[in-house]
């Protein structure tokens, strides 16, 4: 399989293959029915309501939808398009034939999309519910497990499953495990037998198990499925009677070999050093005087249009570019106009639109947390790492911040040139949590509780680079002479470093702290997923994947390590 061609992370409902979504008042559908010439490349066919990257690009793109631009929507039901077949999983030819690297993006981003999904439910009132219409395997159920809610038909045939182990020789890699545990609290001996059963679990067991909800008759399926959805309708937290919603239309993206441009978002790429140079720019005007002057902005407010930006070119890297290995980043911008649209988002939760856009942009720093590219930060004169921009350099592996100002530089203040300066606000002191649940600022200082009370003691108040190194908030503070050659040197440094080895430092140590359900995901069962994968008892010859659907056993190595 070439997965060569690049993938462009925008899509429309106009332009779905794969979903069909419906709305009518206060709950919308949401139909799988995956085109099985649809694929993203050659060289398979997605059979049984199986997918791949493709299809779950368009699933990503109708989460966002629904949260952006129908407010009026409290419940999704997700069900499928097809008679007795819910979702068989990811396709098996394309996770055979794929590079190693393409396998883990695949995995990491459809975890990424199931957590959006059970994030709409806890934070924008819409209750996502699987209506399993026929048997859900492997990923199909690990997407039902991402629902708040589960049913499935009762018709003797239909199950649900997790046989990536006993058919495949890998793991239910999108939080199958982590779920079935930590979500629905089946017990472990119970998920040990389910997870090592090819043939799947249905009706009264599955629902005795706690692996669904409820188990419905055919006959009675669609009746049951309606009031179940209204039931959820009426119980949900989304604002009744919302105004319309906001339109996300088209970015306005330009990309070439080396450079990827947006509004608010650039990159140039590096393709000599390895790395990628992104910029985000604050805001070119002063934030709305409310969240209905937000509103009238629609997807152009800085917030939003920012956002969007930097979720896809994050998407665009992390797929097409994974030789680029080193992420600098950069802001430009005046930072009091970046802390006035943070005072609007903190103030305005309570305002549908404003909320969305919280979470969002919280979404996307949790992307970057795991993407697994070295991130280095550099604040310098011009910059506007503050509030919520601040995250970024919270988010970094190293940060470097100027101390001073550039010989050459000619600033624009009276005194002369202004040196650069970072500002905690709000928005770094719990609105913007990681996987693990807390902020990267008290990531930073986990287990120091002086240092983050020294730190947070300081909010408000634009600090120098003397004065943010002796509170711990950046790594280094080079003057003028030595600014050039220390980034040289880090970043010839990283670049000479085993990418793998990287992949797994950079994983252990962002996630300080207490491990949750998202931070077992990624940081646990998808760095096992990802060795598995490399295994030859699952991608091997002989391996599980290769041979699954020739008849053929696998041909596994005994030796337990």
């Amino acid at each position: 399989m070439s997965d060569q061609a690049r993938v462009d992370f925008q899509v429309d409902p106009a332009r779905y293959r794969h979903w069909r979504l419906s709305i009518s008042g206060p709950v919308a559908t949401l139909a799988m029915d995956v085109a099985e010439d649809g694929g993203l490349v050659l060289g398979y066919e997605l059979k049984l309501n199986s997918y791949d990257l493709g299809v779950d690009i368009e699933l990503y793109d109708a989460v966002q939808r629904l949260r952006f631009e129908h407010p009026e929507v409290r419940v999704v039901v997700l069900t499928s398009g097809r008679d007795k077949i819910f979702c068989a999983g990811a396709n098996i030819k394309m996770l055979a034939g794929a590079s190693h690297s393409w396998k883990v993006n695949f995995c990491k981003f459809t975890n990424e999309t199931r957590n959006g999904i059970e994030d709409a439910t806890a934070h924008s009132g819409q209750t996502w519910l699987a209506a399993l219409n026929g048997t859900a395997s492997g990923g199909g159920y690990e997407l039902a497990l991402a629902c708040d809610h589960i049913m499935l038909v009762d018709d003797r045939s239909s199950v649900v499953s997790l046989p990536e182990l006993p058919l495949l020789g890998v793991l239910p890699g999108t939080g199958g495990l982590t779920r079935v545990t930590d979500k629905r609290h089946v017990r472990r001996d119970i998920a040990d037998y389910f997870s090592t059963r090819p043939e799947g679990v249905g009706g009264r067991k599955a629902m005795q198990w706690g692996l669904v909800d409820e188990v419905v008759p055919r006959p009675s399926w669609d009746e049951a499925v309606a009031a179940r959805a209204a039931e959820l309708a009426r119980r949900s937290a989304r604002p009744a009677g919302a105004e319309a919603g906001v339109a996300l239309a088209p970015l306005d993206k330009a990309r070439d070999a080396d450079r990827i441009s947006y509004r608010f978002v650039k990159a140039r790429l590096d393709r000599d050093a390895g790395a990628v140079e992104i910029t985000v720019l604050g805001p070119d005007t002063a934030a709305p005087a409310d969240a209905a002057g937000l509103r009238e902005l629609g997807a152009d407010s800085w917030p939003l249009a920012m956002t969007r930006e930097l979720d896809d070119l994050i998407l665009d890297l992390r797929t097409n570019e994974p030789e680029l290995g080193t992420w600098v980043l950069r802001t430009a911008g005046d930072p009091d106009l970046v802390l006035g649209y943070d005072d609007l988002l903190l103030a305005g939760t309570g305002d549908w639109l404003v909320n969305e856009i919280a979470h969002y942009y919280k979404r996307t720093l949790k992307r970057l947390d795991v993407t697994s590219r070295s991130l280095i930060a550099l604040i310098e004169p011009g910059s506007c790492f503050a509030g919520s921009l601040l995250e970024l350099a919270l988010a970094a592996d190293r940060s470097f911040m100027l101390s001073g100002v550039f010989e050459a530089e000619e600033g624009t203040g009276a005194a002369g040139p202004v040196p650069a300066m970072i500002v905690i606000g709000p928005a770094n002191l719990g609105a913007l949590p990681m996987g693990n649940g807390l902020s990267r600022l008290a990531t930073r200082f986990c287990g120091d509780e002086a240092g983050l009370a020294a730190a947070t003691g300081q909010a408000g108040k634009p600090l120098d680079a003397a004065a943010a190194a002796e509170l711990g908030l950046v790594t280094f503070a080079p003057d003028d002479i030595d600014w050039a050659d220390e980034i040289r040197l880090a970043m010839e440094e990283r670049a000479s470093f085993s990418p793998d080895a990287l992949t797994g430092l950079e994983a252990n140590y962002r996630f300080a702290g207490p491990e949750t359900m998202e931070t077992k995901i990624f940081g646990r069962l998808t760095a096992w997923q990802n060795w598995i994968f490399n295994r030859p008892n699952a991608a091997g010859p002989d391996g599980a994947l290769r041979r699954y659907g020739t008849g053929q056993r696998a041909d596994f190595d005994r030796k337990r390590v």
